[in-house]
């Protein structure tokens, strides 16, 4: 059955409390776990670069996530600049990294959210919104007031504060976020963050407690609840088999997750010892047997890599 997205709960009050709420985070900016402390009010800029508006990279109808995401008429995708990662492999460094983009002030990225919904696309999807969450929730608040309906996709690396997370309560309807890493050691060595992993497990729980498992309407697109995916990385560098375990075990058995073989590397992975390589199918298939293990049995496996 077609449900609402979150959001059309909130009332005009409960918009301004959260956009308040967001801009407070931005000085001194604490939006991720690094709380940088610069004042991103005020022009200074962090680890991630991020500034004072939302700058936005591209936007269009994106037909290549999982399936109940892009659906047939593709999810209306915003791909963001900046990010709070500094991943090695990053396939997007010259937006994540080196903020290939555009300033977007919020009026703008409201128009952008309304033209993609009148292309008919199922859902929003911000790609890394983690360093521009005030933007969004500001511009989707006005969004909303011209009439926007659909859910709400937050595509995140999974490095993310419990601050922000508690203004998104009732916001986002569906959560997809990475779990990288099962060691932070692996963590520092390839996306310098060394408290990866205290972060991330506490950032799924908290996601999965506001939105619960996937649920999807009766054309299977999705409507709310959480998608984790997970790469898999050469020489077991991801801890595959320890990540899943974790869902499974204290997140909920019936996660859906996205279970990756597109590892390729890129940026500057080629001079990082241990991810200078694509995966091989021996690699895939021990976190293909992992989820097995474990009843992880929602979700979607790509194919093998070639060897």
């Amino acid at each position: 059955m077609p449900t609402s997205p979150c959001y059309l709960a909130l009332t005009d009050a409960d918009w301004r409390e959260r956009v308040a709420a967001a801009r407070d985070l931005l000085s001194p900016c604490r939006l991720c776990p690094r709380e940088c402390g610069v004042d991103r009010l005020q022009g200074e800029r962090g680890v991630c670069r991020a500034g004072a508006v939302a700058e936005v990279s591209s936007h269009n109808a994106h037909h290549g996530e999982e399936p109940p995401i892009s659906g047939e008429r593709g999810s209306g995708t915003i791909f963001l600049t900046h990010c709070n990662l500094r991943c090695v492999f990053c396939q997007n460094f010259p937006i994540s990294h080196l903020g290939h983009g555009a300033p977007a002030p919020a009026p703008e990225l409201a128009a952008i959210m309304l033209r993609l919904q009148a292309r008919g696309v199922h859902n929003l999807n911000f790609v890394t919104p983690t360093p521009q969450m005030p933007f969004i929730v500001e511009a989707l608040a006005l969004a909303v007031k011209d009439g926007f309906r659909l859910p709400m996709v937050w595509n995140c690396g999974g490095y993310e504060s419990m601050d922000a997370l508690r203004v998104l309560d009732g916001i986002v309807d569906i959560y997809l976020p990475d779990m990288k890493y099962d060691d932070d050691a692996a963590a520092k060595k390839i996306s310098n963050v060394s408290d990866y992993v205290a972060h991330n497990r506490a950032a799924i729980r908290e996601m999965h407690r506001q939105v619960g498992d996937l649920k999807v309407d009766d054309a299977g697109i999705a409507t709310r609840g959480l998608i984790i995916r997970h790469l898999v990385l050469p020489e077991g560098l991801a801890g595959s088999r320890g990540v899943l375990e974790f869902i499974a075990r204290e997140i909920s058995p019936a996660t859906a997750i996205s279970l990756m073989s597109q590892y390729f590397p890129a940026h500057q992975a080629f001079a990082t010892p241990g991810v200078e390589r694509r995966i091989n199918a021996e690699e895939y298939a021990e976190a293909v047997d992992a989820l097995e293990e474990f009843g992880l049995e929602e979700g979607w496996v790509q194919e093998e890599p070639l060897e």
